[in-house]
């Protein structure tokens, strides 16, 4: 697999393919190299570790596709690639001679994964677009925060995440067309068409349904959602903050046992989830009264024993010491060439029992790390060859 483009939502598909065992090169400009290698809020000696993880287990090369003999030499590995994934604004390709029909003239069966902020078709394709942008564009972002207050971002690009986790399902449905015998895409590739802002609005839920049906404008509604209690952040004796979830009857009958408040099973303003909807005010403020009684620890250990939805809100510094992380093996050390030391990032997901993925090495920390294994190795360019290219500024 190719990989071009920059920064999050592509390279993030060509992340989670490469963690399950895909061979993913990743291609850089020469003079331009992904801006992900210096993104990140810490470092150590100049060096940042967005990368360390979100190039992990690919094969860095560069490579200028602006000049022929750069795109020459895309069109040779193109030619042994199964799948190409560009991040891109949608023309680009087109405009270096490397459109879709290119690509597939020689390789009718390659995928082209193409992830944008708007998709590549549509009155606003040309726009560029970001994480941010797409939440915001999608209604996501106006479902965050508190009723009447700006809507705030999460600390983390959604988008592109979502945006990448949809690329891969769509490369991974394009392959498993190609490989169909008999189906009417045997043997041929396809176009993967992914927008940020798609990807966003793909996970709203009922809120557009809701919408058509009775014009409800679903509205942020702070730490819970409204028409679902008691599911609600609490805070208990220590000032820690817990998540408990019992809007589901059986959960919630638990709940009030726990609380030796059977009282509230029959109710009728708590008795069946639709009341509790409706009383969801008074119900939070029972049992937020009742955990602030509690510490968090006592507390998370007496609704875990009764069988009620609980989990605190940690912090990463708690996070990296969570047993069930640890013994899923979903806090994994890299080995960062850049500072020669281990550094621990997230493990591989989904967990496969038979083929399970795996995390081979951390990003190269140099551009053109692979230059020499990929262009000798995979196309067979001679020493003075590939000397005669770095020279020249083509790689």
């Amino acid at each position: 697999m190719l990989e071009l483009g920059t920064l999050i939502a592509g390279p993030f598909c060509g992340r989670l393919l490469a963690d399950h065992g895909a061979d993913v090169i990743k291609v850089e400009a020469p003079d331009r190299p992904d801006p992900l290698r210096v993104w990140g809020q810490a470092a150590q000696d100049g060096h940042h570790f967005f990368w360390t993880v979100h190039a992990r287990n690919k094969r860095c090369i560069t490579l200028d596709l602006r000049r022929d003999e750069g795109r020459h030499l895309f069109l040779k590995l193109v030619d042994t690639a199964d799948v190409v994934v560009e991040s891109f604004r949608p023309g680009t390709l087109e405009r270096w001679g490397l459109g879709y029909d290119v690509l597939a003239e020689s390789n009718p069966g390659l995928i082209l994964a193409r992830v944008s902020g708007y998709g590549q078709t549509g009155p606003h394709a040309e726009r560029p677009g970001y994480a941010s942008v797409a939440e915001a564009v999608s209604g996501m972002r106006h479902l965050n925060g508190f009723p009447g207050g700006p809507p705030p971002r999460a600390a983390l690009s959604i988008g592109d995440s979502l945006g990448g986790m949809f690329a891969m399902q769509g490369v991974l449905t394009a392959l498993h067309a190609r490989g169909q015998r008999g189906g009417p895409h045997e043997g041929r590739g396809q176009v993967v068409d992914v927008a940020l802002t798609e990807a966003c609005l793909a996970m709203l839920e009922s809120v557009i349904p809701d919408y058509d049906a009775t014009g409800l404008v679903r509205q942020p509604s702070g730490t819970r959602l409204d028409k679902l209690a008691p599911s609600n952040l609490y805070r208990c004796a220590d000032d820690r903050w817990l998540i408990i979830a019992a809007n589901q009857d059986t959960v919630f009958a638990r709940l009030c046992e726990a609380m030796q408040r059977e009282d509230l099973i029959t109710d009728p303003r708590f008795a069946t989830h639709v009341a509790r909807g409706d009383n969801q005010d008074e119900i939070d403020a029972i049992v937020a009264e009742w955990a602030a009684g509690h510490d968090a620890d006592s507390l998370t250990t007496l609704l875990e024993d009764a069988g009620v939805v609980v989990g605190p809100v940690d912090t990463v510094a708690e996070v990296v010491q969570n047993p069930q992380f640890r013994a899923r093996n979903m806090l994994v050390p890299h080995h960062d060439p850049a500072i020669d030391r281990d550094i621990l990032g997230p493990g591989v997901v989904p967990v496969l029992d038979g083929t399970p993925g795996s995390i081979r090495w951390a990003g190269p920390a140099r551009p053109g790390t692979h230059n020499a294994d990929v262009y000798t190795g995979l196309l067979g360019l001679s020493g003075p060859e590939l000397a005669a290219l770095t020279d020249a500024g083509v790689i």
